[in-house]
């Protein structure tokens, strides 16, 4: 009987999808893994991972097919032992089954203050011995796992054995929902040697740090009723991972720094008047404070360049350019991080439409991968909330990350005497494994003196 591709659920609020490209054609070989097509989400264009073996016999929906329905009949894999040129959509007739395509594998979306292309390492789950009815997986041929490349993936980044988890896909195949129950339920981790398994208790280490509490556990303390339960969406289960990764993983310090404005609002004021505008007097740009200290923090890295690096265990890499991060909030309280490239060579009016283009597009859950993956640093401004001083978390690969308060008049002291100087509050979170206190302090200071003198951004 054929195989059915359904068009997959890419997020747990996707209703329709636009099948972009097919990446096979009718009559080619598929095989567990390959990537079989692309389908444009709200976020941007996924690859599809095939799960099953066969020959892709007919293609239902063509590509550039619009809205297609999550669960639709999209196309069909003949099995082993069946014509390819025998199957046709009615043949795969009946109620859909579940659909064979996992989840795509996602470029990393971005974080909290960030979204870079290299996530660390998840944190092992706490090691338990197997639970009752759990038995380990060996229903292919010859013993072989039976499970998606998706699911391989998370259990070997969550240090799980997948031989050990319990399937619930066709044929009890080990899908990602089973990873991820394994995961956030205690499954064992990779199988030790038996001589381990059955050495005394006594012997056994402790865990290195104590087991999150359970769902259950953390709404038992909570009356049944008095709170709605909202699912988490894939974003922010991925700011939630890439935040404590980095509170885990860097070892960050912060360094804070007042920056007088009064130049830089009256440098803004005469570049946004200098704007020409269109037939309907819409000016060809408006650049923010925000902008400016984009433009800012790029030339400052170009003028401290041991601080323009990245983190790996084997060499640091000194960048040639600084790549911006900037950090947009989204509707429904999540964050992702578009990136002005070669920020240090763009003009203000450059670095203003092109994250005025980000933000739109952020919004609407349209920014390429390539448009929020990577970055060397990245800047965080609460201050149009009021916000006069806070700490951003960095977000790995970037070895720092500006966190912009809002500017306020204060008094100031000028050569002994009191002055009122609008003021704006920067703190600089770093990664002390590439940005050592002393670089850190001259990276702020740089940024500090293009702010105040900020003629300097123009030439």
């Amino acid at each position: 009987m054929p195989i059915n591709i359904l068009m997959p659920a890419l997020s747990p609020t996707m209703e329709k999808g636009n099948l972009a490209k097919w990446l096979k054609k009718e009559g080619d070989t598929v095989k567990s893994g390959d990537v079989i097509a692309e389908i444009e989400t709200d976020k941007a264009t996924m690859e599809v991972e095939a799960i099953d073996e066969g020959v892709l016999a007919k293609i239902v929906v063509p590509e550039g097919t619009a809205d297609v329905p999550v669960n639709q009949l999209i196309a069909l894999i003949a099995g082993e032992g069946e014509d390819p040129k025998s199957v046709s959509a009615a043949g795969g007739g009946g109620a859909p089954a579940p659909a064979k395509t996992e989840a795509p594998t996602p470029a990393p979306p971005a974080a909290a203050q960030a979204q870079p292309p290299a996530p660390a390492q998840a944190a092992p789950a706490t090691a338990t011995a197997p639970q009752a009815g759990t038995k380990p997986n060996g229903g292919g041929q010859g013993g072989r796992v039976v499970a998606s490349p998706l699911a391989r993936r998370i259990a070997k980044e969550a240090g799980l054995e997948i031989a050990m988890i319990q399937g619930s896909g066709p044929h009890g195949r080990v899908v990602e929902r089973d990873v991820r129950a394994a995961a956030a339920g205690g499954a064992p981790p990779k199988a030790a040697p038996a001589a381990v398994t059955a050495a005394p208790a006594a012997a056994a280490k402790p865990p290195s740090a104590p087991a999150a509490p359970s769902d259950a556990q953390v709404k038992a303390l909570f009356e049944p009723g008095s709170y709605e339960e909202i699912p988490h969406d894939n974003m922010r289960k991925t700011i939630a991972r890439r935040l404590t990764e980095a509170r885990q993983t860097v070892p960050q310090f912060y360094l804070t720094m007042d920056c007088e404005i009064d130049a830089l609002l009256k440098l803004r004021e005469e570049v946004n008047k200098a704007a020409p505008k269109d037939k309907d007097g819409k000016p060809a740009w408006k650049v923010s404070v925000n902008d400016m200290a984009i433009k800012a923090l790029a030339m400052a890295l170009m003028r401290v360049p041991d601080a323009n690096v990245t983190w790996t265990e084997g060499a640091m890499l000194r960048h040639k350019h600084a790549d911006v991060g900037v950090a947009v909030a989204l509707p429904g309280n999540g964050l992702i991080t578009p990136i002005i490239r070669a920020a240090e060579t763009k003009t203000l009016s450059v670095i203003a439409n092109q994250m005025k283009d980000f933000a739109a597009r952020a919004k609407n859950r349209k920014l390429k991968p390539e448009e929020y993956q990577g970055g060397t640093t990245a800047v965080s401004n609460l201050g149009m909330f009021g916000i006069k001083e806070f700490t951003a978390v960095i977000n790995p690969p970037h070895s720092t990350i500006l966190a912009v308060g809002g500017g306020s008049q204060r008094v100031v002291v000028r050569k002994g005497e009191l002055a009122v100087a609008t003021v704006m509050s920067v703190t600089l979170s770093c990664d002390h494994r590439a940005v050592d206190g002393a670089l850190g302090a001259q990276l702020i200071a740089a940024f500090k003196e293009l702010v105040e003198n900020p003629m300097g951004m123009l030439v």
